[in-house]
């Protein structure tokens, strides 16, 4: 493997797993307060852009960074909305 796919790999390992945190968070407490709606789902529709631009590109760490950082931010994105439409209902 050459250098530079290394170093994209090595980025796309610390921006993707920079979800991680924030997913394992609201699981373990349902706290959605400090979650902007609008910029995950900005912030989504981005990643997936992006995942689509890496596999027309045909660039691995592109593809994988992104794959899994639509995953993570589509699951705080629901999980949002989730948690507050339960809150809107009571």
């Amino acid at each position: 493997m050459d250098p530079i796919t290394v170093i994209g790999l090595i980025a796309a390992f610390c921006t993707t797993t920079a979800f991680v945190p924030q997913v394992v968070q609201i699981l373990r407490t349902g706290n959605v307060d400090g979650i902007s709606l609008q910029m995950y789902a900005i912030f989504t529709l981005g990643v997936a852009m992006w995942l689509t631009y890496g596999l027309i590109m045909n660039d691995l760490p592109m593809i994988l960074a992104n794959l899994v950082t639509l995953v993570l931010a589509s699951m705080v994105l629901a999980l949002t909305l989730k948690k507050r439409m339960k809150q809107k209902a009571r």
